[in-house]
């Protein structure tokens, strides 16, 4: 059998998820990275020093004509720079959130398929096992349910500038919370339809037009309830920075992370310690009928593992033609969600969703 020739990318965006999406094509034998492309000069880590490295997006694809674009720059890009590629005959992985705008965000997915392109958004839990593990257990619950999430970060240092950086034109709440309004719509397969939002600016590094502390709640056509909170900066918390719970009549399912985690820590955004299971069931007594059940989540994967995954996922999409259209709208769908939280955040008005 004839072997495949490796797929060719251009790596755009040398940040955090950058970098460790670079590291997993450097180190996959499906790929060939042709170059790297940051508009500033970053930091590149001495694996990935022998490729070339560009400042313009467009200019170094239109050079290298690579099969794949790999996407993680900052979200006001994200829309500009996929369209370019997918109109190129290239596929696309993006980073999270798919763009800053619904319509945008919808302009990339349509785009993709009218040039029958594949487009991979980067939702890191969906490649987590501990992640899929609580979407299982909790779906096994069944509804109605009340989701509660938070990420917050305590920021300082360079995390607390790509945080400014970030805030320019993505809230704290849209950025991280997209990920997690994907994990309540996988859970409940009810429709949304209304949230409600609450935000303050807490810094005065800070666009007086933005907010860097946010909290929202997400109503299901079925009765559940979700509530997510994103706050970033120095003035936020350790206390209660993590908080993952699924409840529903029959119990709850939640995410229990290690005392010792921090905010700041990338790996402490998708690691667990353990999923704890409890069920509601009370016996002849008046007791819980079932002790709590604790799962071990010790051997997961990391940061860059989990990046690697998404990445060999991103190539078997395209040698096995998956089709990725309930991919594309999910995230369409949680981006809808989180931009109507910024919405009432504005407002202070409910908003509703058609």
């Amino acid at each position: 059998m004839m072997q495949k020739q490796p797929l060719t990318v251009l790596v755009a965006g040398m940040g955090t998820m950058g970098i460790s999406h670079a590291k997993a094509y450097h180190q996959h034998a499906g790929y060939n990275v042709l170059g790297l492309v940051n508009r500033s000069k970053p930091h590149i880590p001495s694996e990935l020093s022998g490729y070339p490295l560009f400042t313009d997006f467009k200019a170094a694809f239109n050079e290298l004509q690579p099969q794949l674009a790999s996407i993680s720059t900052y979200s006001d890009s994200h829309a500009d720079y996929a369209i370019h590629a997918l109109e190129a005959g290239a596929h696309v992985f993006i980073e999270k959130p798919l763009a800053t705008t619904v319509a945008d965000a919808q302009r990339v997915v349509d785009c993709a398929k009218a040039n029958n392109r594949k487009l991979v958004v980067g939702y890191i839990l969906r490649h987590h096992p501990s992640w899929i593990k609580l979407i299982e257990e909790a779906r096994k619950l069944g509804g109605p349910y009340v989701f509660r999430m938070n990420l917050n970060q305590q920021s300082s240092g360079p995390t607390w500038e790509i945080h400014r950086r970030l805030m320019d034109t993505t809230s704290p709440i849209v950025d991280c919370g997209v990920h997690y309004v994907d994990v309540m719509c996988q859970i409940t397969d009810a429709n949304p339809v209304e949230v409600r939002g609450m935000g303050l600016r807490l810094s005065p590094a800070i666009s007086e037009k933005m907010y860097n502390y946010g909290h929202f709640q997400i109503l299901f056509d079925d009765g559940s309830l979700g509530w997510y909170e994103a706050g970033w900066g120095p003035m936020m918390s350790e206390q209660a920075f993590f908080v993952k719970d699924v409840v529903s009549p029959a119990g709850s399912v939640s995410i229990v992370v290690d005392e010792a985690a921090k905010s700041d820590d990338m790996d402490t955004h998708t690691k667990t310690s353990l999923i704890r299971i409890h069920s509601s069931s009370i016996d002849e007594d008046g007791g819980f009928a079932k002790a709590d059940k604790d799962l071990s989540m010790s051997e997961e994967p990391g940061h860059d593992e989990l990046c690697a995954r998404e990445q060999a996922y991103m190539l078997r999409t395209i040698e096995e033609d998956i089709n990725l259209d309930r991919h594309m709208r999910d995230a369409v769908l949680s981006l809808k969600i989180c931009l109507a939280a910024d919405e009432s955040v504005r407002s202070g008005n409910p908003v509703k969703l058609g």
